[in-house]
């Protein structure tokens, strides 16, 4: 059942309209096969991007949509209730397009964001490394300065779009400390940039993950984003943003396995009656709705304290906490409702529940989101 928004104009609704199009007619009728293949839907991206939707949060003098974020985590959230492994790629392009547009130079955006907002160039996001995850200070990845560039050694884990992206954000140690860590845009094609195998993962088979190699990897100076020593608040200010995008790839999760559940609920019947008739499932729905709503609620005041210019990383954090926990119970109590069919895959609440664990994981845990949370608090 479409969720019926509260958007701040009509062209908003319209895009709204659009993604659900989109959706509808070019992903919900060819996830099932890839998931389960664990294929990556060639093509797919590019027509995204053609019908502007992958630059939509990003200023128009750049081909971009020129939105406001609450209204480009909605457009996500449909995406997400429809395939959450290209809706989490969605959010990681636009991740990996945040460093480009807020510390690249004109000459850079004009070289490489047009061709990242159409579509026609994928972006990935490079950041964890096998012994860092969370903690990206920790980073060992080496871009030693050379004349006319950087001379690039070590690995990356956990890349989105690993081996298929055409560019990829690095974060990697120029010097010590802290601030001993600078932005790269390293094309895909660098002499010396090698990827693993992708990662057989629970869910989101759709879209590789993956690590990199760099092996003396020559990198050209043109391609530092900001300035030396200062990749980690780029990193930092960028995932602020791309927490809320998790929070609303979530939040579509939930609400189609909420949908899903209310339907069998609908259809399935057990002493004579509809078991939704029965309280204590119609009890069970109560609560996976109510969830669903304080998810995208929790998401959305986040999105509009960063629209108005205000701080929002607390809310960022608070966002993803409470749609990624939300979206793990909510498929798992679909699942429940299910029964025994719920733990078959001819049902999409298995998949749903499998895809809504790594939400809590990436972009930082949700322990990370309490860690942070609970320093704003101290100060």
């Amino acid at each position: 059942m479409p969720v019926e928004r509260l958007l701040p104009t009509d062209e908003a609704h319209d895009l709204i309209a659009l993604a659900r199009d989109f959706a509808d007619k070019r992903m919900a009728p060819i996830v099932d096969d890839h998931e389960r293949n664990h294929t990556y839907p060639d093509g797919l991206f590019a027509e995204l991007g053609a019908a502007g939707l992958l630059g939509l949060p990003y200023p128009e003098e750049w081909d971009g949509g020129g939105q406001p974020y609450e209204v480009y985590l909605q457009v996500l959230e449909e995406f997400g209730a429809r395939w959450a492994s290209v809706a989490v790629a969605i959010s990681v392009h636009g991740l990996a397009c945040h460093p480009l547009m807020n510390f690249g130079t004109d000459e850079q955006r004009r070289r490489w964001l047009p061709d990242l907002l159409n579509g026609r160039l994928i972006g990935a996001y490079s950041l964890s490394e096998p012994q860092a995850g969370s903690d990206a200070a920790a980073l060992n990845c080496r871009a030693t300065p050379v004349d006319g560039g950087f001379r690039v050694n070590g690995a990356k884990a956990w890349i989105t779009h690993g081996g298929i992206a055409d560019v990829y954000n690095l974060f990697a140690r120029t010097g010590e400390g802290s601030k001993g860590i600078s932005c790269l845009l390293v094309p895909a094609d660098t002499e010396g940039l090698g990827f693993g195998k992708p990662e057989d993962k629970m869910g989101l088979h759709a879209v590789p993950t993956t690590a990199a190699s760099y092996d003396d990897a020559f990198v050209d100076e043109d391609r530092l984003l900001g300035a030396q020593g200062q990749g980690l608040s780029i990193a930092f200010s960028a995932l602020d943003a791309g927490r809320l995008g998790i929070a609303a790839v979530a939040t579509g999760l939930a609400q189609a396995a909420l949908d899903a559940a209310v339907d069998y609920a609908q259809e399935r019947t057990t002493f004579g009656r509809k078991i939704i008739d029965h309280q204590g499932l119609s009890f069970v729905l109560a609560d996976m709705s109510a969830a669903v709503d304080s998810a995208r609620a929790t998401y959305l005041d986040a999105a509009r304290r960063r629209d108005a210019g205000m701080d929002y990383s607390r809310a960022a954090a608070t966002a993803k906490l409470v749609a990624t926990d939300a979206a793990m119970k909510v498929t798992t109590d679909a699942v429940q409702v299910f029964g025994g069919y719920g733990y078959t895959r001819d049902f999409p609440v298995e998949r749903y529940m499998r895809e809504a664990k790594i939400t809590q994981i990436f972009e930082g845990t949700n322990q990370i989101q309490r860690l942070v949370i609970g320093r704003t608090l101290a100060r």
